[in-house]
């Protein structure tokens, strides 16, 4: 009998088999073409989009640039000593005129920052006629004549302060006064004595102050006022350093000190003049020594010491500015004299400070109408109409400066430009 089999049993046909391999081949497809149908893996974005609310980060702002150091200049000058061919010389017929004589410097005074003089004697009391040496009295013309030529101020104490007495002494500062000259060195009341004499400047937005003090050997053997024994500022050192230091506490950004000391005629420093310029510097108080008295050019060095133990400066004889000496009546360095330059350097948050120093020398013509001249310019070729100097003269006065100034500070030849505004002179008592 034949077996047959169980319809159960029987394998899948072929149409059957067929389907199902479509189906896979379809899955595996759409597995391939659409990965994206996977469950994507979120991770956070670091970056914010346009869309998100969070402030943006900050730029830093730019370092600001520091202000600009302030930068300016002060000139000393050598002694203004008018004697009576000066006077003389200065008449018009109507008064005095003393700019034309001294006109061929004043592209210096006018373009130093703070021009200081020293004016050597006094002035002749109201009703009382000009006089020369020995006992001086220049006519009231000369202060303003000046301001006129670019002079800020002056140091008045001298060994002729009292030439002419306190009538004298007052009329001298009250007609600097008059001509906005400031003053120290003599006084007219003790608390006038007991102040120095300020200056203010404008410079790149800070208000420099400078200070001023000033003494004098002597006065010729005259008698200081039993009633007035402030009226000159005889050289006391201890007082000097006091007076700098309450000038430091006050305000000042810079002391300069004007001493009129020791010898006459010599270019070689007297000791008690280095010992006084040494004490000064080993002091730390005061910046810038201006020298007076000898009437001849000495020497310019910088000292150990001085603000911060940076030096101090001190010209120790800055000679004649308007004379009538030369080698025709003294000694032949009379003619000549000296306008000393410090640059100072102030920055906006630091102290001030005398970066350099540098020196003009000056000549005086007494035959050809008194007339003072810049040295290098007459060396360098310039013929001013009435000029008498001879070649001879003009080399040998230069050289006989070159023998003494040394070669600390170097030489000018062309005169400064003004900084900024010119200084604010105030009155002695207004500190």
């Amino acid at each position: 009998m034949a077996r047959h089999a169980h319809p159960s049993r029987r394998g899948p046909s072929v149409w059957a088999v067929l389907g199902l391999a479509v189906v896979a081949a379809v899955l595996v497809l759409a597995a391939l073409l659409r990965p994206w149908d996977t469950e994507p893996t979120v991770t956070a974005d670091p970056t914010p989009t346009a869309t998100e609310t969070s402030a943006p980060t900050p730029t830093p702002s730019p370092t600001p640039e520091p202000p600009p150091d302030a930068r300016f200049t002060i000139v000393g000058g050598g002694d203004v000593l008018p004697h009576t061919t000066v006077i003389r010389t200065a008449e018009t017929g109507e008064g005095y005129d003393f700019v034309p004589m001294m006109e061929a410097t004043a592209q210096y005074t006018r373009g130093a920052d703070l021009a200081l003089c020293n004016f050597e004697v006094p002035l002749a009391p109201p009703g009382t006629a000009p006089s020369g040496y020995p006992m001086f009295g220049a006519p009231e013309e000369l202060a303003a004549d000046l301001a006129r030529l670019g002079w800020d101020g002056c140091s008045t104490g001298t060994n002729h302060s009292l030439d002419r007495g306190m009538a004298g002494l007052e009329h001298t500062l009250d007609a600097m006064d008059a001509a906005g000259l400031g003053h120290v060195g003599t006084a007219r009341s003790e608390e006038e004595a007991d102040s120095a004499q300020w200056y203010e400047l404008e410079r790149e937005g800070q208000t420099i102050r400078v200070a001023q003090i000033g003494a004098t050997y002597g006065t010729n053997g005259l008698p200081v006022p039993a009633d007035s024994p402030w009226a000159v500022e005889l050289i006391d050192a201890d007082r000097l350093l006091g007076m700098a230091a309450e000038a430091r506490a006050e305000g000042a950004d810079l002391v300069v000190a004007s001493i009129h000391c020791c010898s006459e005629y010599s270019g070689t420093p007297h000791p008690d003049q280095v010992s006084l310029a040494e004490t000064l510097a080993a002091s730390g108080e005061v910046d810038l020594v201006l020298g007076h008295h000898a009437h001849v050019p000495q020497p310019i060095e910088r000292l150990p010491g001085g603000p911060r133990g940076e030096g101090m400066w001190v010209a120790y004889g800055l000679g004649n500015f308007i004379s009538n000496q030369d080698e025709r009546c003294c000694v032949p360095q009379t003619a000549t004299g000296l306008l000393a330059l410090a640059t100072v350097v102030k920055p906006f948050d630091g102290p001030a400070r005398v970066e350099s120093m540098e020196w003009t020398a000056v000549t005086v013509d007494r035959v050809g109408a008194q007339r003072l001249y810049v040295l290098s310019d007459l060396l360098a070729g310039a013929r001013p109409e009435g000029l008498t100097l001879s070649e001879g003269q003009i080399s040998s006065r230069y050289e006989q400066v070159l023998e003494v100034v040394g070669d600390a500070a170097t030489e000018r030849t062309e005169p400064p430009q003004p900084t900024g505004p010119p200084p604010r002179v105030l009155p002695r008592t207004d500190r």
